[in-house]
């Protein structure tokens, strides 16, 4: 009989924790897999313990998912090292600007046999462009990443509200391993090849909902977030052809990862809430995080100067009129009005 695999969870966040909800569930009723998830939190005081220490006496992270128990078999350690030591499975689901960091604390010490799956929704702006985070983990860590993107807001999915879910794979068997691991009757879950799209997808939407979040700011209405939502997708389209060096298929952007992400993210997702926020209240970004988020990490607006630095240095920044408005609105002190003269002059009009 095969040695049971055993899965090891790279965050505790918000997302992430509910993510291992799932894997501890699902771990309990599936030979394959180890009974025991080891699950890596960064360690913070919480009212005067250690977060650690309380996911692990009350099975529940009360900073990130409250009011949603953790099962017993998901253990909380602080330490990177040991929960990579001996893992087949790695999960990765930590904000995207903290990737490099700890990958390089988990250098030597993966079995090169191990797989790794990234929840991350973001990129990476190296010296050479465009990277990708599965590339960074799969080139730092040794070892091949899938990926997995959808309309998953988390706490809906921790309160086991029916969803799908996208997993892309360069090698489809090593996508349909994590789906047994992570599928369950209201969590479904799709696995195709092109996953540097998949990746993508997952990214670059985050930049439209901040979009979104100024039409709701400036109460613009459905039909103007309805063509903020449609421009965007074709921007993500358009960057999709232009950055990824396998195919793209058209058919991924109607899977979740695509335009059921776009739309979830563009109506309930932070982003869209934190740049609403922006628009009302004129405070920055950096302030509305730390006043709205309770230490969670905002993707979008970051993700946004890095994909406006990537198109600067190839000169395609008028090509991506709706991402770079975004940008500069976030950064650069352009008025969030002017976001609707570049839906009217926007390339797909022309």
């Amino acid at each position: 009989m095969a040695v049971p695999l055993k899965v090891s969870i790279i965050g505790s966040g918000n997302w992430g924790s509910a993510i291992a909800r799932i894997i501890g569930n699902n771990v309990k009723n599936v030979e394959k897999f180890a009974s025991t998830v080891k699950m890596w939190v960064f360690e913070e005081l919480v009212n005067g313990k250690k977060l650690t220490e309380i996911i692990n006496t009350e099975h529940t992270n009360v900073k990130y998912l409250p009011g949603y128990k953790i099962p017993e078999n998901v253990v909380a350690v602080p330490d990177i090292k040991e929960v990579v030591a001996e893992a087949d499975l790695l999960v990765f689901v930590v904000p995207h600007q903290f990737i490099r960091k700890l990958c390089d604390e988990m250098v030597g010490r993966v079995s090169q046999k191990a797989l790794g799956i990234s929840l991350i929704k973001g990129i990476d702006e190296g010296p050479e462009g465009l990277r990708l985070i599965s590339d960074i983990i799969r080139e730092k860590v040794g070892i091949d990443v899938s990926v997995l993107m959808g309309a998953n807001i988390a706490n809906e999915v921790a309160a086991a509200n029916f969803c799908e879910t996208t997993i892309g794979s360069k090698v489809l068997d090593h996508g349909l391993l994590f789906k047994e691991l992570l599928q369950t009757q209201n969590f479904r879950i799709t696995v195709v090849e092109d996953a540097d799209t998949v990746e993508l997808c997952g990214a670059l939407k985050n930049i439209v909902a901040v979009g979104a979040g100024f039409c709701d700011g400036m109460s613009c209405g459905d039909n103007t977030k309805a063509a903020v939502i449609r421009l965007g997708l074709m921007e993500m389209i358009a960057f999709a052809k232009i950055f990824c060096k396998s195919r793209v298929s058209a058919s991924t952007f109607l899977e979740s990862c695509g335009v059921a992400d776009l739309i979830t993210t563009c109506y309930g997702g932070r982003n869209r809430k934190v740049s609403e926020a922006f628009v009302r209240t004129g405070k920055s970004i950096e302030e509305l995080e730390k006043e709205m988020l309770n230490g969670q990490k905002l993707q979008g607006p970051q993700t946004s100067a890095e994909v406006y630095h990537i198109l600067k240095q190839k000169g395609m920044v008028e090509k991506f009129p709706l991402f770079t408005a975004v940008y500069q609105i976030c950064y650069e002190g352009r008025p969030v009005k002017e976001m609707l003269s570049c839906l009217q002059s926007h390339p797909e009009h022309m």
